[in-house]
């Protein structure tokens, strides 16, 4: 499973790229993706996925 953000709730802020460990988010185009081949929900890293913990809009959720 990976994390999604919905590209109409993101506001680009940038919060949650700097808190990704595994480099899975990346600006495009006026909103950010997660790339889901690199998505680990911080699994080792963290209790919970740190993306959705900081994301101000409430954009990220787990990807259906």
């Amino acid at each position: 499973m990976a994390m999604s953000i919905n590209a109409d709730d993101c506001t680009a802020c940038g919060a949650c790229e700097c808190e990704c460990p595994s480099k899975a988010i990346r600006l495009k185009g006026a909103a950010y993706l997660i790339d889901a081949s690199k998505c680990t929900e911080c699994q080792g890293v963290a209790d919970a996925p740190q993306c959705d913990d900081v994301c101000p809009s409430g954009a990220i959720s787990r990807a259906a």
